[in-house]
């Protein structure tokens, strides 16, 4: 097949060169930006380093919430539809840079923010103490029947651990989406008790003055995992993970916390609750307090990109342009962490300035500024 060829474009009646793209991530935002430019007619390669597409969607969501056959189905669909999927490739590492810079007309980095939120107190070494993810993406893939442990050394570059929480006292730090993953997921493998960890307050179970609308609200959420079995803990601070004599984890310290309000009433400051420090179980701790940024080492180091001051890719959000002008930039590796619903938006909007940037500031593709019939109005 030609590196580009010509089509004729039965919208707008005008031919349109046809090149070749190259989208860097197979989740939300990856596969929003290839089935777009794929549309617009362009000759589209998604690069993923596991063995399966969808990233997060596949890997860090459990099924208990997202059933894998409809990633299956939706990537089939794209397949069908001219998209090609190389999976096992690590751009920066088994996959040259160079060779993508040569062979491709732009560059979609959708690689997602990877790196986790780490704790650092006394003890962080401790044998049982992980991320999150990591907890996460072991159980999917033995829900797919897949090997737990495939391609987790390579991107670790350390030997992985089975991360199991049967029979265990699993204590899960984060209260957010992922917490609560974890949570369901440690019941279902069978946990001897499962308890989540937040810094904050307990948040209101309704808007306070705090939170007018339309602001977003941040409300009490109680999720089916927490509802099957679950002790949380609000305002309380981990101090210590506590190892026996074999280096393994076997307690946690934490401490209460007392929260000072701003102005607009929102949690600012906090100090310890004296004498509130005390010691529970715990033989498997789960790391679930966000992401920081993308991947550094391998592709972002090999372009040589220029980051914003969070460490993400950095790209207006208007035309999700990197420093170098064949490269783009979408999703959570632009925009840092977070939802499912902003990397596929963000992911359409990208393609869209990828389709302008090739045919000379043209698209076809909508945009959240205009729809196609706004477009040929």
């Amino acid at each position: 097949m030609l590196s580009t060829k010509v089509l004729c474009n039965l919208v707008n009646r005008t031919c349109v060169v046809v090149k070749k793209v190259a989208v860097i991530g197979s989740g939300p935002a990856g596969l929003a930006a290839a089935a777009q430019l794929n549309y617009a007619g362009h000759t589209v390669t998604v690069f993923e380093r596991d063995e399966k597409p969808g990233g997060l969607l596949r890997y860090g969501i459990p099924d208990f919430k997202l059933e894998k056959w409809v990633i299956d189905r939706r990537v089939q669909l794209m397949e069908e539809e001219g998209v090609q999927f190389v999976c096992h490739a690590n751009v920066g590492v088994n996959v040259n840079v160079n060779d993508l810079l040569r062979e491709y007309n732009a560059i979609v980095i959708a690689t997602g923010s990877t790196v986790p939120r780490n704790l650092e107190v006394t003890g962080r070494d401790a044998d049982g103490v992980h991320f999150a993810m990591s907890f996460l993406k072991q159980q999917n893939k033995r829900v797919d029947g897949s090997d737990p442990l495939a391609n987790a050394a390579i991107e670790s570059n350390i030997l992985p651990d089975q991360l199991l929480a049967t029979g265990k006292h699993v204590v899960v730090i984060g209260g957010g989406d992922t917490g609560s993953d974890c949570v369901g997921t440690s019941n279902r493998q069978g946990a001897r008790s499962v308890t989540q960890f937040e810094l904050l307050p307990q948040p209101p179970a309704s808007r306070s003055e705090a939170m007018p609308w339309p602001t977003y609200p941040m409300l009490l959420k109680t999720t089916t995992s927490h509802e099957e079995g679950c002790t949380r803990q609000w305002a309380v601070n981990t101090k210590e993970f506590i190892k026996d004599e074999n280096g393994k984890l076997k307690a946690i310290r934490l401490v209460d916390l007392e929260w000072k309000a701003s102005a607009d009433g929102r949690p600012a400051s906090f100090t310890e609750v004296a004498g509130s420090e005390r010691e529970i179980p715990c033989d498997l701790a789960l790391l679930a307090m966000g992401f920081l940024h993308p991947q550094f080492e391998g592709l972002l180091e090999q372009l040589e990109i220029e980051r914003d001051e969070r460490g993400n890719v950095k790209a207006s959000e208007k035309q999700y342009q990197t420093s170098l002008p064949k490269i783009f930039a979408a999703g959570d590796a632009r925009r840092g962490q977070s939802l499912v619903v902003w990397a596929i938006s963000e992911g359409r909007e990208c393609a869209r300035r990828v389709d302008e940037f090739l045919n000379n500031g043209s698209s076809i593709l909508e945009t959240k500024d205009a729809t196609i019939l706004q477009a040929f109005a």
